[in-house]
């Protein structure tokens, strides 16, 4: 098969497209013939030279998300049929989706939503399941209560904005001022400009703030939190220290059933997956390197 793989963590620079071994379905695993799959420019940098048991990698397929059609099953795998359509988010630890074909863990998967192609639902589970993980499983988000949502532009972001929306919270979005339209037309109730505003002068008391952008505006957010409420980061671990609030970093993890009711949300209309660029797999450098320059908002997605 084709796949994009790096022989040594030179980064982006180390990015080759060329012939690999097939993929084979482990047990418990089904073979995803891949139609798309999304790409976030700094997961190069994740730990990925490792595999999960400990040993050293020598080559290395990148990418997490995929959309496509199951074709085999791994010796034990239940509950999926070969054809099925399927989105996910797979395990780092083993070869990723920029290939022709993945294996990947069945209970990683769940079936695509049908209102949208498999550009679309390519864009949806790593934003997805962190926004969702955030708001949800980390944040406590309740209807009727305020988030404030930093990088609301970004492809995580943009879902946060949604996905709060739908929750019934009051939401604040913050970012650059070319973001505003769009997370404004996505259902934030207001746009903070920290370019040309203090985030201290336009929020207080907020009940959450979901930190997708790291850096000075992380340092900002212990001001606007109020007591009892929570500060959630997958940017930078909060230095505060506060007493009086929840301060949470964490790294996102596949969940089926979450993804299930992405799914769900997407094709009620509730969740409209942000699509940055489209690229073919040969050109996956060239992918990862202009998402890395930063001003393509949403996921940048390659196809085979």
């Amino acid at each position: 098969m084709k796949a994009v793989r790096m022989h040594e963590p030179t980064g982006i620079s180390g990015l080759v497209y060329e012939e690999a071994p097939d993929a084979r379905p482990m047990a418990c695993d089904v073979l995803v013939k891949v139609a798309a799959c999304g790409i976030t420019h700094n997961e190069l940098d994740y730990p990925i030279w490792t595999c999960r048991a400990g040993h050293q990698r020598t080559l290395v397929i990148p990418g997490a998300e995929v959309s496509g059609v199951v074709a085999a099953l791994g010796v034990g795998t239940a509950g999926i049929e070969v054809g099925a359509e399927v989105f996910g988010l797979t395990d780092q630890w083993r070869d990723g989706t920029a290939a022709e074909y993945v294996a990947v863990e069945a209970r990683n998967v769940a079936p695509k939503p049908t209102t949208v192609d498999h550009v679309d639902a390519a864009a949806v589970p790593r934003a997805g399941l962190t926004a969702w993980q955030a708001l949800f499983d980390h944040g406590k988000l309740a209807k009727g209560q305020t988030v404030v949502i930093h990088g609301a532009g970004g492809a995580v972001g943009s879902t946060a904005v949604q996905l709060a929306r739908w929750a019934g919270a009051t939401v604040i979005g913050t970012g650059r001022n070319h973001s505003r339209a769009l997370v404004t037309d996505l259902g934030a109730d207001h746009f903070v400009d920290l370019d040309a505003e203090r985030l201290e002068d336009a929020v207080s008391q907020a009940d959450l703030v979901f930190d997708a952008a790291g850096g000075q505006v992380l340092v900002q957010s212990a001001s606007v939190v109020k007591p009892g409420g929570s500060l959630v980061s997958v940017a930078a671990f909060p230095p505060f220290g506060r007493e009086d609030a929840r301060e949470i970093f964490f790294i996102q993890e596949s969940n089926r059933a979450q993804l299930i009711e992405l799914a769900r949300l997407v094709d009620e209309g509730h969740l409209r997956p942000q699509v940055g660029a489209v690229y073919p797999l040969a050109q996956a450098a060239e992918a990862y390197s202009a998402k890395a320059a930063g001003g393509i908002p949403g996921r940048i997605i390659l196809q085979p």
